[in-house]
């Protein structure tokens, strides 16, 4: 059973991805990869269901042979494609990879190296966050990538290879996460390196070209570092197993550092894969891309395998000298980030940010690596995958009914699009107030920094700092959203007419309101595995919703009441004002001058009666938060911080 279930998650999407790929008929393609996200869904719940193993693959096995053979195709794939391009430093990085693959295969390991496919706790999760969110995302593609090419105007429709690669990458996720050992975790960690550049590439646009071959090469420098670190750990430690890995961590040799020095490498490889400062900018390049590439590969999922490996290594570094320096290059790209998308009109940047944000504060909890904070990283990565790629799928299709992805020309949108514009708030609310899981993993995170021994009061004030900037952007896209442009006539109202794109959005939704309502049952099954790891009980009391660590309380389900509560009264209020209203038309806005209306558009008679329109805008303060202003210092910052955690340990 467990062999169908592991192939159901990682070799039935790939099988799926080569039939849509070859498949012409639009309906029957998207029959596939109806079928195949789907099967891969229930594959991933049939292994959460089945709980934690250990499968090792036996010596007499084909597979480790197969592995090998196409981690050298791959990586000669990406070598054909920098030498194309001619980009010297991609170059590099492909054959610094092909030669370590060389010698790590025949010199190191001489093609006996023992692997098997484990899960616990948090690879069950990530399973079910590529396999669930990962494909809803896929199924919203289905119609929208249709809306898109309408838009380009294409004369041959690219959705095959498109499809192709989508659940190409749900595969090789699933693989890069159930592996134990480091070598086939590489080779699925550089399949996605691979799906990154090609998907974010689709459009095959100047922009879209060059911001894809950013974000190769960038990759690309970690899985240098990835390399690296197993040349390291194969020639000093003698193995590449996780698991073995993770049961020297209370070793005296671990701690003397003779192998923190790979397993910062390894973490640095975390840091580019998930965009960590100041490796940034190839994700929010990666911004040129159709929608479903944000949502899948850059929020959701593919960015979730860098902090994934530095999650999972935890073990082995914590209360090294490693743990505080990757505590705190985290959560200084939360704070740095978060202030970035302070400064941020654009919808997908702020998202951008936003993301790299989280990450950082997942990161720096794995930093901590007290099983509180370990915890509040696991919880955190579950529930912003869900809020978050539901995020970037509802700006994708305001962006396509509006024709922007500016926030300030959503102002009023619930009068435009109501739906869309109720699922957005959501969005929003999941990750910006208690008691939804968002905020829940960010108080474990205060409280578990709180009771840090070393660098406390900083990590403290890192997390508050962060978390208020966090508010500031979020709340007010909210306020636009809910607020009336009075400047503008009303619009008629329209809305997504896609079915598919309807059930992605709403399916998320609902996904990312009723996870919160059972974070108690989530942990449950999330926090005393942690602690157990650690040697301890659970962390937290639950008790009707009431989380209690002896020191705060988090009240879920009173909080849930209270904004039920708020949001009736609301409604029951604007019905109220809706009913008393006499028809007839609201007054112009006064705007301090004479005033003219021309058709829809309102203004100021100007010279020669010509018509001035005013704009309304928030302040986004450039002058402090905009990128011009922060990214080189913060970048720098940055740099000097990854130089100390990898200068100390050489």
């Amino acid at each position: 059973m467990l062999h169908i279930l592991l192939w159901g998650c990682i070799v039935l999407p790939v099988f799926a991805a080569l039939v849509t790929l070859v498949c012409t008929n639009e309906a029957l393609r998207n029959k596939i990869v109806f079928g195949g996200v789907g099967l891969t869904a229930l594959s991933a719940v049939g292994l959460a269901l089945y709980g934690s193993f250990a499968l090792p693959i036996p010596a007499t096995s084909m597979l480790g042979s197969l592995i090998t053979l196409l981690d050298f195709v791959l990586l000669l794939i990406i070598l054909s494609i920098v030498i194309s391009r001619r980009h010297k430093l991609g170059l590099a990085f492909a054959l610094a990879q092909l030669a370590g693959l060389v010698f790590l295969d025949f010199g190191l390991l001489d093609g006996h190296a023992p692997a098997a496919f484990i899960a616990d706790t948090l690879s069950i999760a990530m399973v079910l966050i590529v396999s669930l969110v990962g494909g809803a995302i896929c199924i919203y593609a289905i119609g929208y990538m249709k809306e898109h090419e309408e838009h380009l105007r294409l004369a041959r429709t690219r959705q095959p290879r498109f499809f192709f690669v989508l659940l190409l990458f749900l595969g090789a996720m699933n693989g890069l996460v159930l592996a134990d050992s480091l070598a086939w975790m590489f080779f699925f960690w550089e399949v996605t390196t691979l799906c990154s550049f090609l998907l974010i590439g689709h459009d095959q646009t100047p922009i879209a070209r060059t911001n894809a071959m950013r974000a190769l090469w960038m990759n690309l420098l970690g899985g240098v570092a990835f390399m690296a670190a197993m040349l390291f750990l194969q020639s000093t430690v003698g193995t590449l197993s996780i698991s073995q890995l993770l049961a020297m961590g209370t070793n005296p040799a671990v701690q003397a550092g003779a192998p923190l020095l790979p397993l910062a490498l390894l973490c640095l490889a975390g840091f580019t894969k998930s965009a960590q400062l100041p490796f940034q900018s190839w994700l929010c390049g990666a911004m040129v891309a159709p929608t479903p590439v944000s949502a899948l590969l850059h929020s959701s999922t593919m960015v979730k395998a860098g902090v994934y490996l530095v999650l999972r290594l935890a073990p082995a570094y914590v209360g090294t000298m490693l743990s505080p320096m990757i505590a705190l290059a985290g959560l200084f790209t939360f704070v740095a980030t978060s202030a970035l998308a302070v400064g941020q009109s654009n919808g997908k940047k702020i998202l951008a940010y936003s993301t790299i944000a989280n990450l950082g504060l997942i990161i720096g909890c794995a930093g901590i690596g007290t099983p509180a904070a370990i915890t509040a990283a696991t919880l955190l990565l579950i529930f912003h995958a869900i809020s978050k790629g539901l995020m970037f799928l509802c700006v994708g299709s305001i962006e396509q009914h509006i024709g922007s992805r500016d926030i300030e020309d959503m102002r009023g949108l619930y009068q435009i699009m109501p739906r869309t514009a109720v699922i957005t708030l959501i969005g929003i609310v999941t990750l910006m107030l208690p008691p939804f899981g968002a905020l829940l993993a960010k108080w474990m995170a205060i409280e578990a920094a709180a009771a840090s021994s070393i660098f406390m009061p900083v990590f403290v004030v890192l997390i508050a700092f962060g978390s208020a900037l966090t508010v500031l952007f979020w709340a007010r896209w909210a306020g636009l959203i809910l607020g009336v442009n009075p400047l503008a006539r009303k619009a008629p109202s329209t809305e997504i007419q896609e079915d598919t794109v309807r059930f992605a959005l709403s399916a998320l939704a609902l996904a990312a309101v009723v996870l919160s309502l059972l974070s108690p049952f989530v942990y449950a099954g999330l926090g005393p595995n942690i602690a157990a790891q650690f040697g301890l009980r659970g962390l937290y009391t639950v008790s009707w919703g009431l989380f209690d660590n002896g020191i705060g309380l988090f009240a879920v389900y009173p909080i849930f009441i209270l904004l039920g509560a708020g949001v009736w009264l609301a409604i029951r209020a604007a019905r109220k004002a809706a009913s008393t209203a006499d028809g007839s038309a609201p007054c112009l806005p006064y705007l301090s001058g004479i005033q003219m209306v021309e058709g829809e558009k309102i203004g100021f008679n100007g010279p020669m009666s010509s018509l001035v329109q005013p704009t309304l805008s928030n302040y986004y303060l450039a002058e402090w938060f905009g990128e011009a202003t922060l990214t080189r210092t913060c970048n720098t910052i940055a740099l000097v911080l990854l130089t100390l955690m990898l200068g100390g340990l050489i």
